[in-house]
């Protein structure tokens, strides 16, 4: 067996096939997931609800209004721990009544 090929600051690199399989070497290696997701949402609804709606949405967890538009237009924050949440989410808020679409716009990773 080969000896382990190592990145430029001395560390050993991962071996891909044995990454894939599950088979990682080391599980200190392992990179933890980020502390925050953060994830921009814009929601186009009903201009006569925008009340409704945007009180639906500020009661879902992780959820805060930043901008709103008189014509029906609401841009949303949504800050979570995981990815899977930020998409739970945007789906909860476009099946909302009186919504007519939510389009994620922006999602970033807060490492720190």
């Amino acid at each position: 067996m080969s000896k382990p090929r190592r990145l430029p600051n001395d560390q050993p690199a991962i071996d891909r096939r044995a990454f894939i399989s599950g088979r990682v070497i080391d599980p200190n290696r392992v990179v933890m997931p980020p502390d925050a997701e953060i994830a921009s949402v814009l929601v186009q609804a009903r201009p006569e609800r925008l009340a409704d709606v945007e009180a639906a949405i500020t009661a879902i967890a992780g959820c805060e209004i930043f901008g709103r538009d008189a014509r029906g237009k609401l841009v949303v924050v949504i800050e979570t721990s995981d990815a899977n949440t930020i998409g739970s989410t945007l789906n909860t808020i476009a099946l909302l009544p009186d919504v007519f679409s939510a389009s994620l716009v922006f999602h970033a990773i807060d490492a720190g």
